[in-house]
């Protein structure tokens, strides 16, 4: 025999109540069965609702009624939508229909009686809320024989017997087991229907099982009770069912919470300590007392997924097989906990103060939910409902009072907006580093602990960290745990012109590439120009990203950080390809909320020292990586190289560099033949500089770059210690736009000729070179000679030289590309991945 429970959303609708009929009418075929039904989805709440409107006068009792009676109408219509062609079915029908509006007249004789006498009392609460469960049993036992399917409808208040502690019931199991065992022992039906929650005292007085407290199964009296659950799990205790299958809205337990973690999966299998452990820890599905009797009748557990049947489930069983090796099955959290602490040097040896604080708490009855204490026993720090926390700081506080006042002990301390995490699995005591695991993830998504409690078993490690930080948590663990060591980068952008275009469509060419050879998924979460901002913690879709940040809100950079910050995703970027300083000001938010930054912005690294300082500590404290490869050389490994040598414990003698793509571009394709403004003007068409060119011409792009190299081999110097060769005419300078800015290149064009010329007679080749050396830097245009290293550099590519100490006569030599937004955004990517695998 198996016996089934059905829930409120199961039967909460005609087109359910049908997927209930068909899973009943298959499994009849093979075994007899129990089933049990909760009240139509929301009726019970709605009963609720009627009576205290009645109670308090108020006449809205009679639309509640009202809309309860439709509820049911609609219900049963929908079970026979067809009857109007079959008179068959047209008679079962009309007496169901007959059956229910008795039933729903005496609620509202029930409704008008409470609003008369102005009174709701436990046993008329218990009698009012038995019609739901009753209401729902009539209908389907009804639509069952309507089909032809062999049912009986048998009231659960005839079998099981409890006391009179009214809305809350508990049960005479000597009693109730007897009647259901004869019950089942002289009837013949392939299926038998149990309104679930209602029963009847030794009196004869309607009593219900309890609400909202918990799931039950066997013969514990003194576990509250619940619902639909509580009824089927007594009759499967009764009768040694070889199964109990809770039907419900969600296909088992979930590894996490699947509307927080959209990767989470349903579990196959669970231990009955596994099943505590995560019912305990907000896996709602069940409760920890429904798993406790199971035990010890060692009945199975099923739980499916109405919606889809065909769908496993979890089954929880004494022992589960060994197909599953992970030692962690399941990551889950409680809500709205506070943590308390009491603490004081007066503590320390002194025996008795856990004792008080303990008893205390118990005659309050407040429920701790962890505990955990220092071996200095200075302090004591438990976890409570938010709701019992101000209560029980003023019992503590009252109680210790006396200690208080002699300052042995401080008030108790309070701290809200808290929940727990757990990870659990049976094995995990047989597996090194699970918590090291646990705690370095949460660690670098900066996920603060607050109290952390494991016990002996090993079963169970669990944290307390701020709300907040509770959808990160989960993801970051999840990843960690059940993922096939996928990590997922969460990217924030602003700047999507030129180069910020082609970093979206390399991310959304190499997205699958980058996800299977090396186990990252690129995700971006938000996009802003100067514009407009649109932000996604789905992610975006990048087949449309444009159509999507047009209609996205009016930009703003502090609305940007605020998106980024309120969502808390985890393994969080922000990106910034723009040359705006205010972005650049922003940087030390993010890193604050250990947001890594990608900059190819150069003003935060080559500005104020004391800023760039700032951001490499708040980079260090808050684990959130700050690189800026694209700072110089575009997508070169400049910075990355000079960072290894400097690791090593080299050290930098002298830099030389040509760092500028487009001065390389420019002056590589100016010559006699050409004007200095159409190459300029070309340079400015095909991106290699600036929308203003003057920012690469002047030499300041170059200045920031060897600023930066300097910074990076450990030399605090600002912008303005360094020396510039500015090779612009002052009117070229001091020009009002950018296009008078090039007007002037025309009118002094014979100087720039007279440049190309010197530079020709000479056989040398005119390069815009930085230098530092003996930690001085400078920057200008130089004659080049035949068989420098700089002389034959083409394009728009760069070179540098680093003149080292392992390196002091053949510098180490990086050259490519320097300029350009495909090679710009490559940069921009390589960084990223670098991050990723952090």
């Amino acid at each position: 025999m198996k016996v089934l429970k059905f829930g409120g959303t199961s039967v909460g609708s005609a087109e359910n109540i049908n997927k209930v009929i068909n899973i009943l009418d298959q499994q009849s075929k093979n075994t007899n069965i129990a089933v049990v039904v909760s009240a139509v989805g929301g009726i019970t709440d709605k009963l609720l609702e009627a009576a205290n409107l009645a109670c308090d006068k108020n006449e809205d009792y009679k639309q509640k009624y009202d809309v309860i009676w439709s509820i049911h109408n609609k219900v049963i219509e929908g079970l026979f939508e067809n009857s109007e062609n079959d008179s068959e079915l047209q008679k079962h029908q009309d007496n169901l229909r007959e059956l229910i509006s008795e039933k729903l007249n005496e609620l509202k004789s029930l409704l008008n009686g409470i609003y008369l006498i102005n009174e709701l009392s436990p046993q008329t609460k218990d009698k009012l809320l038995s019609f739901g469960e009753a209401l729902s049993s009539t209908i389907i036992y009804h639509t069952l024989k309507a089909r032809q399917i062999d049912a009986a409808l048998k009231n659960s208040q005839e079998v099981i017997v409890t006391d009179s502690n009214f809305n809350n019931a508990i049960v005479n199991f000597e009693i109730t087991n007897t009647n259901i065992q004869e019950f089942f022992s002289s009837n013949s039906n392939a299926i038998v229907l149990f309104p679930g929650f209602v029963s009847k005292s030794a009196h004869g007085e309607i009593t219900t099982l309890g609400r909202g407290g918990s799931d039950y199964t066997a013969a514990m009296a003194d576990v509250e009770l619940d619902s639909a659950t509580a009824t089927a799990a007594i009759i499967a205790a009764a009768m040694d069912a070889d199964e109990l299958q809770i039907w419900t809205d969600v296909s088992g337990m979930y590894t996490t919470n699947p509307k927080l973690v959209k990767q989470a999966s349903p579990i196959v299998e669970l231990s009955y300590q596994e099943a505590v452990e995560l019912s305990h820890f907000g896996a709602k599905v069940l409760y920890p007392p429904t798993v406790m009797p199971v035990l010890k009748k060692q009945i199975p557990i099923v739980i499916k997924n109405t919606m889809d049947p065909e769908a496993i489930g979890t089954t929880i069983t004494k022992n589960t097989s060994n197909n599953d090796n992970s030692p962690v099955k399941g990551i889950s959290n409680i809500e709205n906990i506070a943590l308390l602490t009491l603490q004081g040097n007066g503590m320390v040896g002194v025996p008795g103060f856990s004792k008080r604080l303990f008893e205390t708490l118990a005659q309050e009855k407040i429920n701790i939910i962890l505990i955990t204490q220092s071996s200095s026993e200075h302090s004591i720090c438990f976890g409570i409902s938010t709701n019992d926390a101000q209560r029980a700081k003023e019992v503590i506080d009252t109680v210790f009072e006396y200690e208080i006042a002699l300052q042995k002990i401080d008030p108790i301390v309070v701290e809200t907006d808290l929940s727990i995490i757990a990870v659990i699995g049976d094995k995990m005591k047989s597996h090194q580093g699970i918590s090291g695991k646990m705690f370095s993830t949460l660690g670098k998504n900066n996920v603060n602990i607050r109290a952390i409690a494991q016990g002996a078993s090993e079963r169970n490690i669990s944290a307390i960290i701020h709300k907040n930080d509770v959808k990160k948590a989960l993801n970051s663990l999840h990843e960690q745990f059940f993922e096939i060591k996928t990590k997922q980068i969460n990217l924030f952008i602003t700047g999507v012109g030129n180069v910020g275009e082609r970093l979206i469509e390399q991310i959304k060419q190499q997205k699958a590439y980058v996800k299977e050879n090396f186990k990252i998924n690129l995700r971006v979460a938000g996009l802003s120009n100067s514009r407009k901002m649109v932000v996604n913690d789905e992610g975006i879709n990048l087949k449309n990203w444009k159509e999507q940040l047009e209609a996205g809100e009016t930009a703003s950079l502090d609305g940007f950080f605020q998106h980024a910050k309120s969502l808390n995703l985890r393994n969080s970027v922000f990106v910034d390809i723009t040359a705006n300083e205010a972005v650049s000001n922003i940087y030390g938010e993010y890193l604050k909320q250990s947001i890594s930054v990608v900059a190819c912005n150069k003003i935060a690294c080559s500005g104020n020292i004391e800023y760039y300082n700032e951001l490499k500590a708040l980079s260090r404290k808050y684990n959130a990586s700050f690189l800026f490869e694209t700072n110089v050389g575009a997508g070169l490994p400049v910075i990355d190289t000079l960072s290894h040598l400097i690791t090593s414990g080299d050290k930098i003698n002298t830099i030389q560099a040509v760092l500028s793509g487009s001065l390389n571009f420019i002056f590589n394709n100016f010559n006699a033949e050409t004007t200095f403004y159409d190459v300029v003007k070309q340079a400015q068409e095909e991106g290699y500089t600036e929308p203003d060119p003057r920012i690469d011409l002047s030499g300041i792009d170059v200045a920031r770059k060897v600023l930066i190299l300097a910074r990076e081999s450990g030399h605090a110097i600002e912008l303005a210690d360094l020396e510039s060769d500015n090779f612009l005419t002052d009117a070229a300078m001091k020009a009002a736009s950018v296009d008078d800015f090039f007007e002037t290149l025309k009118t002094d064009e014979a100087y720039y000729q007279s440049l190309f010329k010197s530079a020709e007679d000479k056989n040398c080749q005119l390069k815009f070179v930085a230098e530092f050396n003996d930690g001085k830097a400078k920057v200008g245009l130089k004659e080049i000679p035949e068989g420098h290293p700089f002389y034959n550099l083409k394009g728009k590519d760069n070179i540098v030289m680093f003149y080292t100490q392992r390196y002091p006569e053949q510098p180490m030599i990086i050259k490519g590309a320097g300029a350009g937004a495909d090679v710009t955004a490559s940069g921009l990517f390589a960084d990223i991945i670098r991050i990723a695998n952090n």
